[in-house]
């Protein structure tokens, strides 16, 4: 079995929850690949990019995968785990489910219209510890990946943060409600969910079967 996790949304494999994540997956001497979604280029990131990067890290196609997904990571999995028979489990750390319905008003009418017209926006980069313009074809290229679209009846663990400001909670009830295959674990947690890495880490270690 292959590991793989992808962090979130102007994030980086540096970030706590992949360090942790990270960390102990070598206590128990089993290997997390974490590539760098980021690609080297932020600006020109969209989903279809990040599961073009996420596919080509699979061994080969016999190999089976494990996915973990953290927020827009998390919905970059769950369209891998349709897409990709190989991919044979999913876990999901506050998926970017209903993303755009979610995000896009907070930036308002006037900043959205100023970013499709000059093309790009600058948005902190939580990585890098500073603002980094992006593209909107992330925009364009987004709205093609919606939850309906999701129904290869993979075993799914959603992890997510009752108080979750960025996701509401919501949206996972929302997707685990059609699928009975969706696991949903609900936490006292937000969007970060750093408070509770070890019930995480637990939840993870009995969905994979991990020693």
């Amino acid at each position: 079995m292959q590991y793989i996790y992808l962090h979130g949304f102007a994030s980086s494999p540096n970030s706590a929850k992949a360090r942790d994540i990270s960390d102990r997956f070598a206590q128990i001497h089993t290997k997390l690949k974490i590539p760098d979604l980021n690609a080297g280029d932020f600006s020109q990131l969209t989903i279809t990019r990040q599961i073009t990067q996420v596919a080509a890290e699979f061994s080969n196609n016999f190999t089976p995968v494990t996915l973990i997904g953290s927020s827009l990571g998390g919905l970059t999995t769950a369209h891998l785990g349709q897409e990709y028979l190989q991919v044979q489990r999913i876990v999901l750390l506050a998926p970017a489910f209903e993303f755009l319905s979610h995000w896009l008003p907070k930036l308002g009418d006037e900043e959205l219209q100023c970013w499709q017209q000059e093309k790009y926006i600058m948005v902190y980069h939580y990585g890098e510890e500073q603002k980094l313009p992006l593209s909107y074809d992330f925009i364009t290229d987004a709205a093609q990946y919606q939850e309906k679209f999701l129904q290869r009846p993979i075993p799914t663990l959603i992890l997510h943060g009752k108080n979750d400001e960025v996701i509401p909670i919501e949206a996972s009830r929302n997707f685990g409600r059609l699928r009975p295959w969706v696991e949903l674990v609900e936490l006292d947690s937000d969007h970060a969910l750093g408070n509770v890495m070890e019930e995480i880490w637990q939840a993870i270690r009995l969905f994979c079967q991990l020693p």
